[in-house]
């Protein structure tokens, strides 16, 4: 992973666990978050016509650029992000994915954000904006058009790695698992310990996105690990499991090791 040199901050200690939020902003619950004003993260991945990046690393990717952002230093206390993050959290945690290819691609990246690469991948993620107050560039981006494929299967995961496991009972578009990917290392961030989170950022943020085996699905969505579950606002029904966060620093939480 590597960030656009010009855009990011070094994010320092990081001082608060954060715990997670009791009513989940990622349930189709209706509740207190509702009420809030609601704002959305953007995530622009560039997609040029002849070199579009596998899928699995376009996911993440995005992952990752989501955990930069909520460990960026403008994102936390005065920060000039910080405010817009606080509003965003407070609401439902929203995450449209765009595409964005030659020209498109360097007006977004001329706008502030983080720029992350994966191994071939690039995507840019935005601070926070209201739903109906996208900037000019990314409102005139298309959200269709994000269908990636994987040249290959994905070789397993690294033992001891974070996983971000993906449902075998849904079909998702690239842009929609990429957003689903963003809310499940959300969720493992929200979790884990200050000490947990500033090594995983320190390492930087290694994780794998892969699709779990149908009957390991199960095991995983019964054992504590945080599951998002969509609002069902696209592609997929209301409550749907979509994602399982499994962080080794979590499981030793769980254990009684952590």
């Amino acid at each position: 992973m590597s960030l656009d040199p010009a855009s990011s901050a070094n994010a320092g200690p990081l001082k608060s666990d954060g715990p997670a939020p009791g009513d989940s902003p990622f349930r189709a619950e209706p509740g207190a978050r509702d009420l809030a004003p609601q704002f959305v993260l953007p995530l622009v991945v560039r997609i040029e016509r002849t070199a579009p990046p596998a899928r699995t690393d376009a996911l993440e990717t995005a992952a990752r650029a989501v955990l930069v952002m909520l460990a960026d230093e403008r994102s936390a206390g005065d920060g000039r992000w910080a405010q817009a993050m606080r509003d965003w959290q407070d609401a439902r945690i929203r995450k449209v994915v765009r595409r964005a290819r030659g020209a498109e691609w360097r007006r977004a990246k001329a706008l502030p954000g983080i720029t992350v690469t994966g191994e071939a991948a690039e995507v840019r993620v935005f601070p926070p904006v209201p739903l109906d107050g996208w900037p000019k560039d990314l409102a005139r981006l298309q959200v269709s058009g994000t269908d990636l494929e994987d040249p290959r299967p994905p070789v397993p995961a690294r033992p001891g790695s974070p996983v971000l496991w993906l449902s075998p009972e849904l079909e998702m578009s690239a842009g929609k698992g990429m957003a689903q990917a963003g809310h499940g290392a959300q969720l493992a961030w929200w979790e884990l310990t200050a000490r947990q989170r500033t090594a995983w950022r320190d390492a930087g943020f290694p994780l794998a996105v892969r699709t779990a085996a149908p009957d390991a699905w199960q095991r995983l969505t019964a054992s504590g690990l945080p599951v998002v579950r969509d609002a069902g606002y696209t592609e997929i029904a209301a409550g749907s499991c979509t994602v399982v966060a499994d962080h080794p620093g979590l499981r030793q939480r769980r254990a009684g090791r952590g």
